[in-house]
């Protein structure tokens, strides 16, 4: 009979950085990094869940350049990691670096590895804050970086990346970005960030704005994700503990608005094959799955209209808002959808602490009945 609690893995220092291995989807993996601040002790950790046993296997590899804040996935090559981290350099000062990592292809049961550092980034040129390092979602030879106030679009087929554009932030008392990621749609040729409580989004092929919403949140804007059943659909969350999702083609409000965090929230994902389910993760130390079906590409309310009978007898709409919630003991800072299956999903708190949880039977199959 099939589990539903989660399964616990604990790590040995604090941590926030997690990322789904997106190019297998036969395994159901996930990256974690850690946050030591004796800089050659920290680790990368690749969990691999077991769904028929509930079991987990982890092999666990060096990262001693030091903390790791941000871990990002290829999607076209599983061996493939993107890295940021806090690195101490001579001087003894920190500075934040990136580099895409490659997994060994095997595993020495009698030390632990070191990560190969692939590709190398000198981001010297664009700023001392290096933010995240995001994978081209469909060009292998490209990847971007954002900084302080630019995206660096690199090539990185090379052991150095070479830088191919930049896009600079513009504004009044130096404005700076917060994170940003790909547009999956357009033919990746846009990309997105947030800065303060705005979202831009700039055409990488002219460096210009593609499209714009502001004052998304009240408060700092922390994340986003693109629906990937909907081009236009965008889901926003920040400090003022709103989930949002936006049409950008009418953005005067948002289509979805919910506020069931009690504090920050850091991380929103819809679920890649079932859109109208939503994951947050909060420095309230919940993690919460909800319900976005209102705004899904899976709602079917032409049909409940044209027959309501028969959608009684066939099918129960799910209502907007929290489905079910895993409970932590520090704040939680990221969670992440397995790619290899739709039911499950990992958190990860600051304490160390990585969940694998699955979503209820009883919601799977009001869904897919």
């Amino acid at each position: 009979m099939e589990n539903e609690n989660s399964v616990i893995y604990g790590l040995e220092f604090q941590a926030r950085a997690l990322c789904a291995q997106l190019a297998d989807t036969e395994k159901i993996r996930f990256f974690v990094g850690t946050q030591s601040l004796k800089q050659v002790n920290n680790q990368i950790h690749l969990v691999e869940f077991d769904e028929e046993k509930s079991t987990l296997k982890t092999l666990v590899y060096h990262h001693s350049d030091g903390e790791v804040w941000k871990l990002n996935a290829s999607p076209t090559d599983p061996s493939l990691i993107a890295s940021c981290y806090n690195s101490v350099n001579k001087e003894n000062l920190c500075t934040m670096k990136t580099a895409i990592l490659k997994i060994p292809d095997i595993f020495n049961d009698d030390n632990i590895d070191n990560l190969e550092i692939v590709t190398k980034f000198d981001t010297s040129a664009f700023g001392n804050d290096i933010k995240t390092t995001e994978f081209h979602p469909n060009d292998r030879t490209k990847a971007a970086s954002v900084t302080d106030n630019q995206i660096v679009v690199w090539d990185i087929l090379s052991e150095n990346a070479q830088n191919v554009s930049h896009i600079t932030l513009e504004g009044k008392n130096s404005p700076k970005f917060t994170m940003g990621k790909w547009n999956p749609h357009q033919n990746g040729n846009q990309f997105a960030t947030a800065t303060d409580t705005h979202l831009k989004t700039y055409d990488i092929r002219t460096g210009s704005l593609a499209w714009n919403i502001d004052n998304v949140h009240s408060q700092l804007t922390r994340d986003m994700d693109f629906n990937l059943n909907k081009q236009y659909h965008i889901a926003t969350c920040g400090d003022d503990g709103f989930v949002k999702i936006w049409d950008f083609r009418q953005t005067s409000i948002p289509v979805y608005s919910r506020t069931d965090h009690s504090h920050w929230v850091w991380c929103v994902r819809f679920n890649p094959f079932h859109d109208q389910l939503l994951l947050t993760a909060s420095s309230d130390a919940r993690v919460l799955l909800s319900s976005a079906a209102s705004v899904s590409s899976e709602n079917n309310e032409s049909i409940i209209h044209d027959d309501p009978l028969e959608n009684q007898d066939n099918k129960q709409i799910l209502s907007d808002g929290p489905l079910q919630w895993c409970e932590h003991e520090d704040s939680v800072y990221c969670a992440e959808w397995a790619p290899a299956e739709p039911w499950i999903f990992a958190s990860l708190s600051y304490d160390g602490r990585l969940l694998i949880s699955r979503v209820k039977r009883s919601l799977k199959y009001q869904i897919m009945l």
